[in-house]
């Protein structure tokens, strides 16, 4: 194709955002109340004006080219921008609110994240939005710059899909914890305190969950595992009821105690939890995601 665009089309632009953003023509399509030929027709109409061809065919929705991802992120500045101005306006504010758009790993205790999280608020006066699923899903997110940030507990690898940076913002080791009743009830030392008593752990599939295993391993420690749980806070429900022993960032100890009632059991380093901020960026620019990194390597010393 040869470009023949001389200004560009904000109309045709925000079609392709739309389509990008939803995945399909059919989603974006409801979103604007167009009929799919008529969203086909601008995008074609866009792709001619900009020589190149920005969507392939992805099963039944469609997935960016290498030119749609490079032009991705533009569109999305230029809409962030104009909803802002339009909250400057409705506000009756000059300033500009900066925004941060958050993916939380489901595994990161909420607790964690929020401590993790609070510096680009309180010193950037962030707008903050937050939402939670399975890391491969807000890395997919990531990657169509649906979200400025990951909050995951594993940096990603070098074989992901896309192109994304870690950053470490928090460490800690682990402290296990017990409702009063059932801390009452432990008589030998840490950690053979742990054998035979019921204990609530992370699911299998997370890396905690791997370190944890292998740590009691090596303790020649066996407790009864009475349950499993992706949500650290539901696990941590189930232990302020005294349903068993559960393991939790030594970073948020305090916390932990005195939001659930419950008792040190005891620590240990030899088990740590790394959180990563996994950005599309190397060199960090986000004023709020800047806050966030610098908090941490100052906790870090």
């Amino acid at each position: 194709m040869e470009p023949s665009m001389d200004r560009l089309n904000y109309h045709h632009l925000l079609y392709f955002y739309l389509v990008a953003r939803e995945g399909s023509i059919a989603k974006a399509g409801k979103l604007l109340r167009l009929s799919e030929p008529t969203i086909s027709e601008q995008i074609k109409a866009f792709e001619s004006a900009l020589g190149h061809q920005l969507f392939v065919r992805a099963g039944r929705g469609l997935r960016l080219t290498e030119a749609g991802q490079a032009i991705l992120p533009f569109a999305e500045r230029i809409f962030t921008v104009g909803a802002e101005l339009q909250d400057a306006v409705r506000n009756g504010r000059n300033e500009r609110t900066v925004r941060l758009h958050v993916g939380v790993s489901g595994v990161v205790p909420k607790l964690i994240a929020c401590k993790l999280l609070l510096p680009a608020m309180r010193e950037t006066g962030a707008r903050l939005f937050c939402s939670e699923d399975h890391t491969e899903r807000l890395l997919a997110a990531l990657a169509i710059h649906e979200l400025d940030l990951v909050v995951a507990d594993a940096p990603i690898g070098p074989g992901a899909r896309i192109r994304a940076y870690n950053h470490v913002i928090g460490e800690s080791g682990v402290t296990f914890f017990a409702a009063p009743g059932l801390h009452a009830r432990l008589t030998a030392p840490f950690p053979r305190s742990l054998s035979e008593v019921p204990m609530l752990l992370p699911a299998p599939s997370t890396k905690l969950r791997a370190q944890l295993d292998a740590w009691l391993e090596r303790q020649r420690v066996r407790p009864r595992i009475a349950g499993e749980f992706e949500d650290s806070a539901l696990m941590k429900a189930f232990g302020e009821q005294g349903e068993g022993i559960f393991p939790g960032p030594t970073l948020i100890e305090s916390d932990i105690q005195a939001r659930y009632g419950v008792s040190v059991v005891g620590r240990t380093d030899r088990v740590r939890e790394t959180f990563y901020a996994i950005s599309t960026e190397r060199r960090v620019t986000h004023p709020a995601v800047l806050a966030i990194t610098r908090a941490a390597m100052v906790a870090a010393g």
